[in-house]
């Protein structure tokens, strides 16, 4: 009888560990493959760029608007002004947001400086848009200027 026994106790033992294995991969399998599904509905739902004040500027949905630290002047077809923005974006890919879509809005690159602080400068036939990127603790800080060029000849240095 001590056998018949032993048998069974170590049947009941292999069945359990063998359940507990299949079960633990298929539960194992199931949990790696939830992160990553949430990841790509993370990624559909990326908030969509904007235009803010500035009509012809597209900005990432990433960065919020500083309301108190932004200022804009606007008159009948023209709008001048800074634009502050934060938000968790990269530097690098905020760069190149800015060079892609700024050219889709017929702006020219002028330069950039690229560094721990990157300024890139745009030109129209009308305006001027200064880009200043500076990478802060855990949040990207922008300003965003758009200026009139002047059309005098002979103020300042543009003789």
């Amino acid at each position: 009888m001590k056998l018949w026994n032993k048998r069974i106790v170590n049947f009941a033992i292999i069945l359990s560990v063998s359940l507990l294995f299949f079960t633990g991969c298929g539960l194992f399998k199931t949990r790696m493959k939830s992160p990553s599904s949430n990841i790509q509905k993370s990624a559909g739902k990326r908030p969509a760029p904007l235009y803010y004040d500035f009509g012809d500027v597209l900005l990432p949905g990433e960065l919020k608007v500083d309301k108190e630290e932004s200022f804009i002047y606007n008159s009948t077809g023209f709008s001048a002004g800074v634009l502050v923005l934060n938000g968790r974006v990269d530097t690098n890919s905020l760069i190149a947001f800015f060079e892609n879509n700024m050219a889709k809005d017929n702006w020219k690159k002028v330069c950039s400086f690229k560094s721990a602080h990157t300024l890139m400068l745009f030109q129209k036939d009308n305006r001027w848009c200064v880009v200043s990127i500076t990478e802060r603790n855990f949040t990207t800080h922008a300003k965003v200027w758009v200026a009139p060029t002047v059309s005098e000849v002979g103020l300042g240095l543009l003789k």
